[in-house]
């Protein structure tokens, strides 16, 4: 069976949050169990890595508590045992590829993302600790989780991100075709099931994977729930979500959909679509939006920059900032001030005008202060890793940036549509090309 499974990008927060929805449904989800603990036992074989059955009941009741939170009727426990393990085995494989190609995750970056963990969900690491071992978390199990998520991300991040390039063409490409479909801003709510195919599918294994996926279309048209046939049957990177996409821009969404999805109407499943990575049906469970203009608030600026060096020091550069400040206030030409004055060589050829300046252009630090200061007026000195600067505000506009803005986006869509098509044939070639033997029915 072929597993698409993207590895998860870094979620941080939302894993430790999910963790504690599973100890709160835990009294609820967990089977009672004899006085006598069963033997563990091998359960599938990995390449040379073995999963066993203690941990894949530990996995099975998580998704079980996930699936009742969501009122998800379960399918048969051996379906849920199967797919739950087809999880498991290809997020291994991965980790695998990561432990043979140098991918390491440091204490030091580990110990960072879970301070970052603990500050967002309003937590010391004490309080953090005590609420996972309170909770029934074991505080190592955590950390592990957290360091093969980080090593996932830049296990991708090398074997695909890095490697994804577009061209002005593409993006050209692009906006023609949003431009004579009209679908700008227009945001889709669809669920997805995938029956999958290996690679050099043979005609016979092409036969019956359509023949499931036809199964699965005639019961969803007989009123059977779209989400409990994921589960059950999608082989889809979702499926034990129900196969649930959640919003996608009209840009976002699958190349493979970008014909269907826009002539549906909410609460349709579309036909069977065929693809190099099988069959697939979806189902669009709402829309919104519509196209607009895209603006910007500009501001048109001057400064001075002072920086700091062995010969210069914080003091120094703020006091001298604060004299040349006295002397714009007092009368003196800000431009002149600039030529003779800043560091900043560029701008300060221009008597430090700085040109109509774009949110996300400068520095958070030096566009906060740009925006607090009044037309005509010049702020405090303050400083940024640059070095110490004072800003004159000269004027602020609305600006119309919408081709750029397009662009931007269409670059960031085709970006991210390649890397997922990437990531579907790199994870399905080394689940193909894995040895894997199950044990599951022994």
């Amino acid at each position: 069976m072929t597993v698409l499974h993207k590895p998860a990008l870094f979620f941080l927060v939302p894993v430790l949050l999910w963790f504690f929805q599973l100890s709160a449904l835990a009294t609820t989800a967990t089977p009672e169990t004899d006085d006598q603990e069963p033997l563990d036992s091998i359960i599938a074989v990995v390449n040379e890595d073995v999963i066993l059955l203690s941990e894949l009941d530990d996995f099975l009741r998580k998704i079980i508590m996930q699936l009742r939170a969501r009122s998800t009727r379960l399918p048969p426990l051996e379906v849920l045992q199967r797919q739950a393990l087809e999880r498991m085995i290809v997020r291994r494989l991965q980790l695998q590829v990561a432990t043979r190609t140098g991918v390491r995750v440091d204490d030091d970056t580990l110990g960072k993302a879970i301070k970052r963990i603990a500050q967002q969900n309003r937590m010391s690491i004490e309080e953090l600790r005590s609420t996972l071992t309170r909770d029934g978390m074991d505080y190592s199990e955590f950390r592990q989780q957290i360091r093969d998520e980080i090593t996932l991300v830049r296990l991708k991040q090398r074997q695909i991100d890095s490697k994804v390039r577009i061209s002005d063409q593409e993006i050209s490409d692009y906006l023609t075709q949003q431009s004579m479909s009209k679908t700008t801003n227009v945001q889709y709510n669809y669920s997805h099931i995938l029956v999958a195919l290996p690679e050099a599918a043979s005609p016979g294994q092409i036969s019956e994977k359509r023949a499931i996926a036809e199964t699965i279309k005639t019961r969803l048209t007989a009123g059977e729930d779209f989400a409990e046939l994921a589960v059950s049957m999608s082989n889809g990177r979702k499926a034990l979500e129900g196969g649930a996409q959640g919003w996608s821009s009209a840009e976002q969404i699958p190349s493979l959909f970008t014909s269907t999805l826009p002539a549906m109407k909410a609460g349709e499943t579309s036909d069977i679509i065929q693809s190099y990575s099988g069959f697939h049906i979806i189902k669009l469970n709402d829309i919104r939006g519509a196209s607009e203009r895209h603006t910007v608030a500009q501001t048109l600026a001057r400064h001075i920059l002072i920086s700091t060096s062995e010969l210069v020091s914080d003091q120094q550069a703020k006091s001298q900032l604060e004299k040349l400040r006295q002397r714009a206030e007092q009368g003196e030409d800000f431009a002149v001030l600039a030529r003779k004055n800043s560091d900043d060589t560029v701008s300060a050829r221009e008597g430090g005008n700085l040109g109509w300046v774009s949110p996300g252009t400068m520095v958070p630090l030096f566009e906060k202060k740009m925006d607090e200061t009044a037309i005509n007026q010049i702020s405090a000195p303050f400083k940024t890793r640059f070095g110490w600067h004072i800003i004159l505000v000269l004027e602020r506009k609305t600006h119309d940036n919408t081709e750029q803005h397009l662009k931007q986006t269409a670059r960031k869509v085709l970006r991210n549509r390649k890397i997922q098509e990437k990531t579907d044939q790199w994870l399905r070639r080394l689940r193909d090309e894995a040895y894997i033997e199950y044990r599951l029915d022994s």
